[in-house]
């Protein structure tokens, strides 16, 4: 039996009915086609279905849709605007962060809730924000420069 919730989705609100098992990674691309949280493992282990939800990031597969009721969902639809792609995404695109494209997203979402919370951190602060985030194609290297080059 479906279940009504309302969450804010890219400063959107959203009340949508949905089934006590479906997870939120499968409402946002299913129930409203925000397709740029993709699925991955379905396990929580290759962050390609990050997103940020009440200032923190979350694997959305591993989260049921009812439990986001009430919260604040940014994805990476929401970073650009009518203008273009935000800094961060024109940063990853000029660094060369960007292969595939499939883990971007996830990675993009990881590395703004970092700088969002951390406008200038290390190295290692850098790599330990999108440790939750697997890339096959790039090595990591460029992904770091990208958000390096984001720090204020």
């Amino acid at each position: 039996m479906k279940k009504i919730i309302s969450l804010t989705i890219n400063d959107q609100s959203h009340e949508i009915a949905v089934e006590p098992n479906i997870t939120l990674a499968d409402m946002l691309r299913y129930e409203l086609a925000l397709t740029g949280t993709k699925k991955g493992c379905d396990t929580g282990d290759c962050g390609a279905c990050t997103v940020i939800m009440d200032g923190d990031v979350v694997n959305s597969c591993l989260v049921l849709a009812i439990q986001a009721n009430g919260s604040v969902i940014e994805t990476i639809e929401g970073l650009s605007t009518d203008e273009g792609l935000s800094p961060l995404q024109e940063a990853f695109v000029e660094k060369g962060a960007i292969q595939c494209g499939f883990c971007s997203p996830g990675i993009i979402m990881s590395a703004k809730n970092l700088l969002d919370k951390n406008p200038n951190p290390t190295e290692d602060q850098i790599r330990e924000g999108v440790s939750g985030n697997l890339c096959r194609c790039t090595g990591y290297q460029k992904i770091f420069e990208a958000i390096e080059s984001q720090r204020s």
